[in-house]
């Protein structure tokens, strides 16, 4: 390898702390990844200070007499006594055939250089590939897409973390666009935000495999979307864990409703079908504060002894909605539920609805011995510690079991939080996959770094310091925490559409509509009006 762009020497230090002198004409950035010339051993900066053969004291005394006499002082060999001091940690070894865990310190003095595209030639993609971004060393960006084993990583949970504003919604875009045409994964999508499908924006609705992207939404479905529609006889006591907290005689009493009336449960127990109690086994205030609690959250009323509906709960329509979606998945779709309109309680109750029985097939496929040819289920939740918080864990609830027990049965979660302290450790531990943006606060920063794959002690300031779209990944399926560039969502749809002009210029106009509207979703626009984002495309 050519070590003509030297980026500093080594000068001592240990095992997590190389000492790196900057090359004077050089600039080493945090987060900066560098090889030993030598050895090529990766390093990683991590901070950075001055340093000088002056004393502190000379160079107080000089720098008094610049600000305050406007002296004409300049260093002796200034190039030479005052420089750059990086630190830096061993991360890997880059062998011509892999790369293999480091565990040698790089040669005293040796030189260190910048890393290139080549460096990594002996990385392969799994043939399950699932792309985050482009390699970033410090700011500057490398042609090499990080690619992760897609069924894995799905399976064995990934968390997106960061602070407000980093990028965690464009990141999340990213990955499920990514996903779209793979056949090892369907991606159940709970969108408290309306923003995935892209009703009035660019969205994944604009994949050129769109009919593999299913959007169920309760208000004014556009073309080729459902209308979120549950019947009420879907519904089941454990859907509720979590979402509703009872106490043990109310959870006693609808149990035994549901075990008395089956599907007919909630109506019997709000039209006051009371033969269960006829014994006075429960309290009629016991029955009373169920009855309200169910009727709140399900926003139902009474009329002429009749259960009537006010929500996308519904008495008469809604039979094979779960059903449907659980299928989708199982054929390798993405299924978004717009849940922007509902109260977080009822986007928790259906994420329960549909994550229950699909998690329930997946069992009965391993027990049947054929869970294998089915793809991996993930399960995209945000604001995670609504599910995921300590407290909710305690009582338990369907996304905390799959926490802990579903990559047994290809079921995983996709989290997204701002706040990954809430979750309790045990939970962080099994999410496999860490996508890390920039965080300012503290805590959560060490909430990360405790519960990372890799050990990120010396990261800190490195994670405080990320900027939009910048990320590092900590996944038991790569051999160190990697850096990442996060692409923008709308350039990735805009490069495909450019890609389609490009290769269509020999068709006639009429076929390069056709294609253009098959693989955007809508009606053809110029290219202005696409940059100026005047109209979806």
């Amino acid at each position: 390898m050519d070590c003509t762009r030297i980026k500093g020497k080594i000068i001592g230090g240990s095992f997590n702390k190389v000492i790196i002198r900057q090359k004077q004409e050089e600039n080493i950035q945090l987060g900066e990844l560098l090889v030993s010339c030598k050895e090529k051993i990766l390093l990683q900066v991590y901070d950075l200070i001055y340093a000088s053969q002056l004393s502190q004291q000379n160079l107080e005394l000089i720098s008094g007499m610049q600000l305050e006499k406007n002296a004409e002082i300049d260093f002796f060999e200034q190039e030479l006594r005052n420089y750059t001091l990086a630190f830096a940690k061993n991360l890997v070894q880059l062998q011509d055939n892999k790369i293999a865990l480091c565990k040698e310190l790089p040669i005293f003095f040796s030189d260190v250089r910048e890393i290139t595209k080549d460096d990594f030639l002996m990385m392969k993609n799994p043939e399950k590939a699932l792309r985050i971004g482009k390699l970033r060393s410090g700011n500057k960006v490398i042609d090499l897409d990080i690619v992760l084993d897609g069924e894995k990583t799905f399976s064995e949970h990934i968390l997106i973390a960061s602070s407000t504003g980093k990028g965690k919604s464009n990141l999340t875009s990213c990955l499920l666009y990514d996903c779209i045409d793979k056949e090892y994964c369907g991606i159940l999508i709970l969108d408290p935000h309306d923003e995935y499908y892209g009703r009035n924006k660019l969205g994944l609705k604009n994949h050129s495999l769109k009919e593999k992207v299913h959007y169920y939404t309760p208000y004014n479905p556009p073309a080729g979307a459902y209308s979120l529609r549950i019947h009420i006889t879907t519904l089941k006591p454990s859907h509720f864990n979590g979402v509703i907290l009872w106490s043990d005689a109310q959870k006693e009493a609808i149990y035994s409703y549901y075990k008395k009336y089956k599907e007919k449960w909630i109506e019997a127990l709000l039209l006051s079908k009371n033969e269960e109690n006829e014994n006075n086994d429960y309290h009629d205030m016991t029955l009373a504060v169920v009855r309200r609690k169910l009727m709140q959250i399900l926003d139902l009323r009474i009329k002429d002894n009749l259960v009537f509906s006010n929500s996308i709960f519904d008495m008469d329509n809604g039979k094979t909605t779960v059903a449907e979606v659980c299928n989708q998945l199982e054929k390798s779709s993405k299924v978004i539920i717009d849940t922007s309109l509902f109260s977080s309680k009822v986007e928790i109750l259906l994420g329960s609805l549909f994550t229950t029985e699909i998690f329930s097939r997946y069992k009965r496929y391993k027990i049947d011995g054929i869970l294998d040819t089915k793809p991996v289920i993930s399960i995209v939740i945000e604001e995670a510690p609504r599910v995921l918080g300590k407290e909710i864990v305690q009582l338990g609830n369907i996304f905390s079991t799959i926490a802990r027990e579903g990559r047994k049965f290809k079921v995983g979660l996709l989290a997204i939080t701002q706040i990954p302290s809430q979750i309790p450790r045990e939970i962080l531990a099994n999410m496999n996959t860490k996508i890390i943006l920039g965080i300012e606060m503290a805590s959560e920063r060490q909430a990360i770094i405790e519960s990372s794959a890799q050990d990120l002690t010396d990261d800190n300031r490195t994670i405080a310091s990320l900027d939009k779209g910048e990320a590092i990944i900590s996944s038991t399926f790569l051999k160190f925490a990697t850096p990442v560039k996060i692409p923008f969502f709308d350039d990735i749809i805009k490069q495909k559409r450019l890609d389609f002009y490009s290769n269509t210029t020999t068709s006639s106009n009429s076929d390069n509509d056709i294609i253009i509207k098959r693989q955007f979703g809508g009606v053809k626009n110029s290219m202005d009006n696409y940059d100026n984002k005047t109209k979806s495309i």
